[in-house]
């Protein structure tokens, strides 16, 4: 038998649905590949925990109450909070915190079967491109552990690339589950906005954060997709009180009939989203480098041959949507943040004078240098006399990024183009300047604003011989086209999801 930890979801769903393995094989199988840590990936492991899960699992694969993915392991970012593991968020402020209850995708995923495997590393509450900000290390990209492996769910991403598990949890806020799968040579897919609840994630801006799962395949991630997704009302309410879908009904139709119409699939692309950064004008922050120009130009042709239609549009607002998403996010970081002041969880100063040196202590000691920087911003454009100039505008400029979408799909079926201007950098090379990870959203950023589903493919290999992410965006609850889109490449060119990096085990 092939070794267990290179199958992916639906590899792994059907052997232990036919009973070829067990769920507790498979767990300790992985289990003993977390050894060390490797990449700093995990934050926390509990390995009796997860083979009582896995043992469950075996009992109802036995009597024929398995779930649709009974046995399978995951590994959950350490943003959504479970009771058996740790919770973080990648903040020494919340330091051994263990929650009361299951995030509502953690439960949804349990519920479809799925083994925890434990928590992993991210940039502290879900703020960072690169995975340096997390107060228990960074995470390095099995590629090349000398590269970032991005953020904010490098661990997520980094620990499926190393096939320390088959599937992730991730967060999306501007990105943070599409450009650490590029950087890390996966698929991930953030869904619409409140198709996955958020109820039991660790907020960071509440009007964009989005629950969305990473493998090594569109056809797992539309399994994921699928057991993840669903209202909750209830509990959360931005969630939409929309059914759940199986998502991989149609990744087997042809690109020639993907199209809304029938007919072949119209793939939009943004024509500055690819023009070289260096020929641009000074402060044009469009463009990519021309490797990973190139390989999304390629595996645009690839769609082609396939049976799409490649069509040019226009995303007139797209330079805008970096400082828009930074006032937004930042505002909402420092409303959801106030929470964490030492008083009912989490670290508290050992010593302060009263109740407002505790605070002022707890937070400076508790908080990264990102998230003070993200909540002084935040408090900044919120406060008197600039909520007008900075807010309320950064929200008119967000509309109109989101018709601009809405134009744009007026014509085409979904939208392509690169995820990241660049492969991932090394570790440290843009320590000092935040802004230059910020620069590095832009192309993802646009998306998370209108609230649109969007996915990441791996489709080649860029400078450094790292990963190159190919985006693809489509129009609200048309995840399942995005997946058929995936699959339909990836079905076409294996090699691209199926590389890895060459000194893995």
């Amino acid at each position: 038998m092939r070794d267990l930890h290179h199958l992916g979801v639906a590899e792994l769903a059907a052997l232990l649905k036919n009973k070829e393995v067990s769920a507790v094989e498979v767990a300790t199988r992985f289990l003993a590949r977390l050894g060390g840590n490797p990449h700093n990936a995990f934050l926390d492991i509990n390995s009796e925990v997860t083979l009582d899960q896995a043992r469950a699992s075996d009992a109802k694969l036995a009597a024929g109450t398995a779930g649709p993915l009974e046995g399978v392991p995951i590994a959950h970012k350490d943003v959504f909070v479970t009771k058996d593991f740790v919770t973080t968020a990648g903040s020494k402020i919340l330091t051994g915190y263990r929650s009361p209850f299951d995030a509502t995708a953690v439960r949804k995923l349990r519920e479809a079967g799925m083994v925890s495997l434990g928590k992993l590393n991210c940039d502290e509450f879900a703020m960072g491109s690169s995975n340096e900000n997390s107060a228990f290390g960074a995470v390095s990209n099995p590629w090349q552990t000398s590269h970032v492996p991005g953020g904010s769910s490098g661990g997520s991403a980094a620990a499926v690339a190393a096939r320390l598990t088959p599937a992730a949890t991730g967060t999306d806020t501007g990105g943070s589950i599409r450009q650490p799968a590029a950087f890390c040579g996966i698929t991930g897919i953030k869904p619409t906005y409140g198709r996955a609840s958020r109820y039991g994630m660790v907020a960071f801006a509440s009007s964009l954060d989005q629950a969305g799962p990473m493998a090594r395949s569109a056809e797992d991630c539309a399994l994921l997709l699928s057991a993840m997704c669903g209202p909750d009302v209830d509990r959360d309410s931005t969630s939409l009180d929309v059914a759940s879908e199986d998502f991989s009904r149609d990744l087997s139709r042809p690109l020639a009939r993907a199209g809304k119409d029938g007919g072949a699939l119209k793939v939009g692309v943004p024509s500055s989203w690819l023009a070289i950064e260096q020929g641009l004008p000074a402060g044009d922050v469009d463009g990519c480098s021309p490797k990973v120009r190139d390989a999304i130009k390629d595996a645009l042709h690839r769609l082609e041959v396939e049976g799409a239609e490649v069509i040019p549009i226009e995303l007139r607002n797209t330079g805008l949507a970096i400082p828009v998403y930074y006032i937004v996010a930042c505002a909402e970081a420092s409303s959801n943040l106030s929470r964490f002041d030492g008083v009912k969880f989490g670290h508290r100063a050992a010593q302060y004078g009263d109740l407002l040196d505790m605070y002022q202590k707890t937070r400076s000691e508790g908080f990264g240098a990102e998230v003070k920087r993200r909540i002084m911003t935040g408090a900044y454009v919120l406060s008197h006399g600039y909520y007008d100039a900075y807010y309320l505008q950064a929200q008119k400029i967000r509309r109109m990024i989101a018709d601009d979408f809405q134009r744009a799909f007026a014509a085409c079926d979904v939208i392509a183009g690169p995820v990241a201007p660049t492969t991932a950098w090394k570790l440290g090379e843009k320590a000092d300047d935040p802004v230059a990870n910020y620069l590095a959203d832009i192309f993802t950023l646009p998306a998370s604003l209108a609230g649109l589903p969007c996915m990441s493919l791996p489709v080649g290999l860029g400078e450094g011989n790292m990963p190159v992410g190919m985006q693809l965006i489509g129009n609200y609850l048309d995840e399942a086209r995005l997946l058929n889109v995936a699959h339909q490449f990836q079905i076409a060119h294996p090699e691209c999801h199926t590389a890895k990096p060459e000194k893995l085990a």
